[in-house]
C-alpha cells in the first residue's frame, strides 16, 4: 500500500540523516581528540620547524637567545657536532649523551635515536645540526617520524568511539522500534481481530491513517457479511420449524397408532427419531452461528457449578437414562461452593453435548464422569467416559482441522459436525478453555476451565 511505503521510506530517511549526523560528529570528535597531536607535530614545535628555525638562528659559535629559550620551553636538546663528528657546543644537553662521534655513530642516530632521544638532524656546510626530543615523544621509521601519543590514542579513540557509534546507533534502533511498533501495533491487533470474525474500529491520524481506513472498511465489509450469514442461517432455521414439526405430528400419530402393524410403525418411530435430530441439528447451527458473530445475548448470573451439575445428572437419570450408561457426579470439596458468572443455560448445553457425544461413539454403553475441581482461582468441569476412545490421527483431526463453520475453503470439510464446535463456542463466550484428550480403549474426556475470583461459602 502506498501509505506503509510511505511510512517506511519515511523512517528510512530519518535513519539516514541520523547516520549523516553521525558521521559529522565523529569528524569532529576526531579533530577535538588529536588536535593537540597536530598541532605539536605539525605546528612550532614540530621537528621539521624546529630543524629550520634552530639552523637559522644558529652558528659554529652557538644559537641565538630566542632560540635557546624556544628549545627549553619545548624541552628540546641540541647540539652541533663539527666535520670531524666532536661536539662545538650544545643546548639542554643530557648527561647520558656522548661528545664526540664517530661516522658510524652518526649514521645510525641520523634515522633515529640518540640513546632512546628521538633525533633529527639537519645538514649545514660547517657540520651537523642535532636537535633531540625527549623519551617516548616519537617513533622513528625509515622515511617518516610519527608521534607516541597519537598512537598510544588512537586505538583509545576508535575503541571509544565506536562503542558510542554503537551505542548511538542501538539508541536509534530501540526509539524508532518502539515508534514503528507503537504505531502499528493497533493496525496488527485489529488485523488479527479481523482475522478471527471481529469488527474493529481504528482512530489512527498521521502517516498510517490511510492504512487505518482501508481495515475499518474492511472490517464494516466483513461485518455486513457476518451478519447476512447469521440471518441467513437463523432464517432457513426458522423456515425448517414448521415442516419439521409436521413430520415429527405425522410421524408421531403413525407411530402412536394401533390399527397401523408394527412395520409401518417402526418405520414412523425411525422418521421421527431422525427428525428430532434434524431439529437439535437445526438449534445446534443457529446457536453456533449467532455465538461465532457475538450476535448472541450472554444472560449472565451468579451460578453455582456444583448445583448445576446435579441438576442436569438428575435430569438426565430421571429421562429414562439406559443401564448401560451408568453416570458419576464428582463434586471435590473446594468446588462444592464456587460461584461462576456464566449463563446456566449455555453452560447445560455445553455438558449435554458433552455427554452425548459419549452415547453416540459407544453404542454397547460405557461409563460417565461429571467432575468439579477448582485451584489457583480456576474451577474444572470434566467430562470423560472409559469408552471406545480416539486413535492419535482422529484426535489430532479433531484438534487441527478447520470446522465447516469456520472454513475460508470452497470445499466444506465435513467431518466432524456441530457439537464439539458448539461446546467449544460456549466456553470461549464465557473466557474459558476447552481441552481433548484421549487414547484408543482408554475413553475420552473433555475438560473444561474458567478463571473465577474467589470461592465462596
Amino acid at each position: 500500500m502506498k501509505a506503509f511505503g510511505k511510512y517506511i521510506s519515511k523512517h528510512l530517511a530519518s535513519f539516514a540523516a541520523f547516520n549523516l549526523v553521525l558521521a559529522l560528529l565523529n569528524v569532529l570528535a576526531f579533530g577535538i581528540t588529536f588536535q593537540s597531536v597536530i598541532r605539536n607535530d605539525y605546528g612550532d614545535t614540530s621537528p621539521q620547524t624546529m630543524l629550520e628555525e634552530i639552523a637559522a638562528a644558529s652558528t659554529v659559535e652557538g644559537v641565538s637567545d630566542d632560540a635557546r629559550q624556544k628549545l627549553e620551553s619545548a624541552h628540546i636538546w641540541a647540539m652541533f657536532l663539527n666535520q670531524g663528528g666532536n661536539r662545538i657546543w650544545a643546548v639542554n644537553i643530557p648527561k647520558d649523551i656522548p661528545g664526540d662521534y664517530t661516522i658510524q655513530d652518526v649514521a645510525l642516530f641520523s634515522k633515529g635515536y640518540l640513546k632512546d632521544y628521538p633525533v633529527f638532524v639537519w645538514n649545514t656546510e660547517d657540520g651537523l645540526l642535532v636537535l633531540g626530543y625527549p623519551k617516548d615523544s616519537y617513533t622513528k621509521l625509515t622515511s617518516n617520524y610519527f608521534s607516541i601519543h597519537a598512537i598510544q590514542t588512537l586505538p583509545l579513540y576508535m575503541t571509544g568511539m565506536l562503542t558510542a557509534d554503537f551505542l548511538f546507533l542501538f539508541l536509534a534502533y530501540y526509539f524508532s522500534r518502539r515508534k514503528i511498533i507503537r504505531s502499528t501495533e493497533p493496525i496488527i491487533d485489529a488485523i488479527e481481530t479481523l482475522s478471527d470474525g471481529k469488527p474493529v474500529s481504528l482512530a489512527i491520524g498521521g502517516d498510517l491513517s490511510e492504512v487505518a481506513g482501508s481495515i475499518n472498511k474492511a472490517s464494516r465489509i466483513l461485518s455486513k457479511q457476518n451478519e447476512a450469514r447469521a440471518n441467513w442461517i437463523s432464517g432457513v432455521s426458522h423456515d425448517i420449524r414448521t415442516p419439521l414439526s409436521m413430520i415429527l405430528g405425522y410421524a408421531g400419530r403413525i407411530a402412536d397408532n394401533k390399527t397401523i402393524n408394527s412395520s409401518v410403525k417402526d418405520q414412523a418411530e425411525i422418521v421421527r427419531q431422525q427428525s428430532i435430530k434434524i431439529k437439535e441439528l437445526v438449534q445446534d447451527l443457529n446457536l453456533v452461528s449467532h455465538l461465532e458473530y457475538e450476535m448472541q445475548p450472554l444472560h449472565k448470573e451468579p451460578v453455582r457449578l456444583s448445583k448445576l451439575l446435579r441438576s442436569y445428572a438428575v435430569e438426565l437419570l430421571n429421562g429414562g437414562l439406559s443401564e448401560s450408561y451408568p453416570v458419576e457426579v464428582g463434586i471435590k470439596p473446594a468446588a462444592e461452593n464456587v460461584i461462576l458468572e456464566c449463563d446456566s443455560r449455555l453452560i447445560m448445553r455445553a455438558i449435554n453435548n458433552l455427554v452425548q457425544n459419549s452415547f453416540r461413539h459407544n453404542p454397547q454403553g460405557c461409563e460417565i464422569s461429571l467432575t468439579l475441581d477448582y485451584s489457583e482461582a480456576a474451577i474444572t468441569l470434566t467430562v470423560a467416559d472409559n469408552g471406545v476412545g480416539l486413535s492419535a490421527e482422529k484426535l489430532r483431526e479433531l484438534k487441527e482441522s478447520t470446522h465447516y463453520m469456520e472454513s475460508t475453503d470452497e470445499r466444506l470439510n465435513l467431518r466432524h459436525g456441530l457439537g464439539l464446535l458448539l461446546v467449544r463456542q460456549i466456553v470461549e463466550a464465557h473466557c474459558g478453555t476447552m481441552t481433548i484428550e484421549s487414547e484408543p480403549g482408554q475413553g475420552y474426556q473433555t475438560v473444561l476451565c474458567f478463571q473465577v475470583q474467589a470461592s465462596q461459602g
